[in-house]
């Protein structure tokens, strides 16, 4: 098929770009640089790619990548910013999925967010949870674009709808919050506390969006939950990795939130401020928990790769790329490849 794609300058979409093209489909890109996927994707070998250079809060844009398109994936976002964060990411989903429905595509493939749903109703997230009310602006413009995927899919229109956990994995062209995270927890250390992180691998996700992207299979919904594991595990599997004996601090919940209120002021007063713990970003930390894909694993075919080979490539990438020196990286840098 002919899959239109957003985001493919980003840590999933990149990869998401490879994986349609490693499926035999035809890949048209929306991107607001082509010098910038040109940078990205080639690399990867999935360059020279049919591109539209515009933004997915233009109708216009959205238009001209989704004209000739049999399909169409979004999984672009904007993160950082104020209420034009909120404007953009809200817009990019009204014109993706309603041009999509008026052009007839089929498949339309929206990546969200298992935040749209956290804190779920019970002990797992599941693809039915009901939708939450984020504090942050980026948190709300992912629940607001899944509220109107749901309506469409309510509809009968043939929305597919992805729910990422933690996505990690190499070749992170951002870094984006996840891989910066785990990249801070090696320097800083791990937070003694309850929760724990829904690990999924990047290319695990990519494989889903191409697994789903079949027409004539109407509304779905496909959690990527990945395996869950309790932050002691992980640093437990870090430290096995690496070698590097990795720190262990104490945090009780209300310490975790505090800190994520501090953080949250610290960015307000310097907003180069970079650290991921936002107040927000506490309340996963110390609630977060597994997530139900079941249906994803019996519809799809799709089995994730354990936590550990994420882990391993993940933090093998960020020492090749400059994000954790070599004491850190430990055996990865001794030994880069296995």
């Amino acid at each position: 098929m002919r899959v239109a794609l957003t985001g493919a300058t980003g840590f999933l979409g990149s990869h998401v770009a490879a994986s349609l093209r490693g499926a035999g489909h035809e890949v048209v890109l929306l991107v607001r640089s082509a010098d910038k996927a040109q940078r990205i994707l080639e690399p990867r070998g999935v360059w020279p790619l049919e591109t539209v250079v515009g933004d997915m809060a233009d109708a216009v844009s959205v238009e001209r990548v989704l004209d000739r398109c049999d399909a169409a994936v979004h999984a672009a976002a904007a993160f950082y910013g104020d209420e034009q964060v909120l404007h953009a990411n809200v817009a990019g989903v009204r014109h993706m999925l309603n041009i999509g429905i008026e052009k007839k595509l089929d498949p339309l493939l929206y990546v969200s967010t298992i935040a749209t749903m956290f804190p779920p109703p019970g002990p797992v997230v599941t693809v039915d949870d009901p939708i939450v009310a984020p504090k942050t602006t980026y948190g709300r413009s992912k629940a607001e674009g899944e509220r109107l995927a749901r309506e469409l899919q309510a509809a009968g229109a043939p929305v597919v709808t992805i729910y990422p956990g933690g996505i990690m994995g190499p070749d992170d062209p951002g870094p984006t919050e996840g891989t910066k995270g785990l990249r801070d927890r090696m320097r800083f250390g791990w937070p003694r506390t309850t929760g724990g992180l829904p690990i999924v691998d990047v290319r695990d996700v990519a494989a889903i969006v191409a697994a789903a992207c079949v027409p004539g299979r109407g509304p779905r919904r496909y959690m990527a939950g990945g395996h869950f594991l309790p932050w002691m595990e992980e640093a437990d599997v870090c430290e096995e990795l690496t070698g590097f004996r990795v720190r262990r601090i104490p945090a009780p919940p209300a310490v975790v939130r505090a800190v994520g209120r501090a953080v949250d002021f610290t960015k307000w007063l310097v907003p180069s401020f970079d650290y991921p713990l936002t107040s927000e970003a506490a309340e996963y930390v110390v609630g977060n928990v597994p997530c139900d894909s079941s249906r994803t694993v019996d519809e799809l075919g799709i089995e994730f790769r354990p936590a550990r080979e994420t882990l391993r490539d993940a933090l093998r990438w960020l020492y090749e790329a400059g994000e954790l020196d070599a004491r850190r990286a430990g055996k990865l840098a001794a030994h880069p490849v296995e």
